[in-house]
C-alpha cells in the first residue's frame, strides 16, 4: 500500500479496492487479469484509445494508467455528436477483436451471449466505464472482456448510452438510441434485431442481480437490494413498452425529433 492512495468513485464489483496512485491505477489481480491486459494491448495497437496496462505492483495489483476526466454516468445524457462519437469506437473495438485470438484465455464472464459466441468483447461498455476528457474518450474496466458476440455487446452499450430507462422521455431516449447506432454504422440486419436484444440483454442483467441474490453471490446480491434491483425491472419494462419506438428509431428516416 501506498501513501498516496486515493479510494476512486464507482466501481460496484470491485468496491473501494480499486485506488489511484500519482498517474496510476491500482485494481485487484484476478485469474482473468493477464487475459484482459493482453486484449486491451491488442486493441490498443489497433489504434483504439485505452489505457496503458502497467503490470503487478509490489502489492499484487494490477498497475494501469490513470486517465484523467469525469465518467460519462456523472454528466448526464450525452450529446448526440458524443453519442455518434462513442458509437463508433465501439465499432473500432468490435472489428479490431474480429483477428484476435488467444487459446491460452482465460477469462470472467459475467453475462455470456445467448447462442455461440464469436468476438471477444468488453462486455460492459457502459457510462460508468467510459472517461470523458478534454481530448479523450476512453473505455476503462476491461476486467470483464471476453467470448461474446456484436450484438450481444452493442445491445447493453446501446441502452445504456441512449439511456433508455424509466427517467427519460421516449423521444429523447430514441433520438439518442439513433445517434449512437448511427455512430456505430449498424447495418440493416444488426439494426432490426437490436430492439429485441436490447431487451433481453436488459433482463439478463435483472436475472443477474435477482439470482445473485438468492444464492449469497456479491457484490451482486447486495446491489440487487441496494437499488440496482428495482432500476433493472423498471428499465426492463421500460424498453419492452416501448419496442415500437426503438424500432422506428432505427429505420432508415429515423425517430421524429422530439418537440
Amino acid at each position: 500500500m501506498f501513501d498516496d492512495e486515493v479510494a476512486l468513485p464507482g466501481g460496484n464489483a470491485s468496491g473501494d479496492q480499486t485506488v489511484r496512485v500519482g498517474a496510476t491505477v491500482r485494481k485487484p489481480w484476478s485469474s482473468s487479469t493477464e487475459s484482459a491486459a493482453r486484449y486491451m494491448g491488442w486493441i490498443r495497437s489497433a489504434g483504439v484509445d485505452v489505457p496503458d496496462w502497467r503490470g503487478r505492483d509490489r502489492d499484487g495489483r494490477q498497475v494501469l494508467e490513470f486517465v484523467p476526466g469525469d465518467l460519462a454516468m456523472n454528466l448526464g445524457p450525452l450529446s448526440d455528436s458524443t453519442l455518434r462519437r462513442v458509437g463508433a469506437m465501439a465499432r473500432r473495438i468490435h472489428d479490431a477483436s474480429e483477428s484476435y485470438e488467444d487459446t491460452a484465455a482465460t477469462w470472467d464472464i459475467l453475462i455470456p451471449p445467448p447462442g455461440t459466441a464469436d468476438l471477444v468483447c468488453h462486455n460492459d461498455l457502459a457510462p460508468w466505464n467510459l472517461i470523458v476528457g478534454e481530448e479523450r474518450l476512453v473505455f476503462i474496466d476491461w476486467d470483464g472482456a471476453g467470448p461474446s458476440t456484436r450484438l450481444w455487446d452493442l445491445a447493453y452499450a446501446a441502452q445504456a448510452f441512449a439511456v433508455l430507462d424509466e427517467s427519460q422521455p421516449v423521444p429523447h431516449a430514441a433520438r439518442r438510441l439513433r445517434a449512437f447506432v448511427d455512430g456505430y454504422a449498424a447495418d440493416a440486419d444488426l439494426r432490426a434485431a437490436l430492439p429485441d436484444a436490447m431487451l433481453q440483454r436488459t433482463q439478463a442483467m435483472y436475472d443477474l442481480l435477482r439470482d445473485s441474490h438468492a444464492h449469497g453471490r456479491e457484490p451482486w446480491g447486495t446491489m440487487f437490494i441496494e437499488g440496482h434491483g428495482d432500476f433493472w425491472s423498471s428499465t426492463v419494462e421500460y424498453v419492452g413498452r416501448h419496442m415500437d419506438a426503438w424500432h422506428d428509431a432505427l429505420t432508415v428516416d429515423g425517430p421524429r425529433p422530439p418537440r
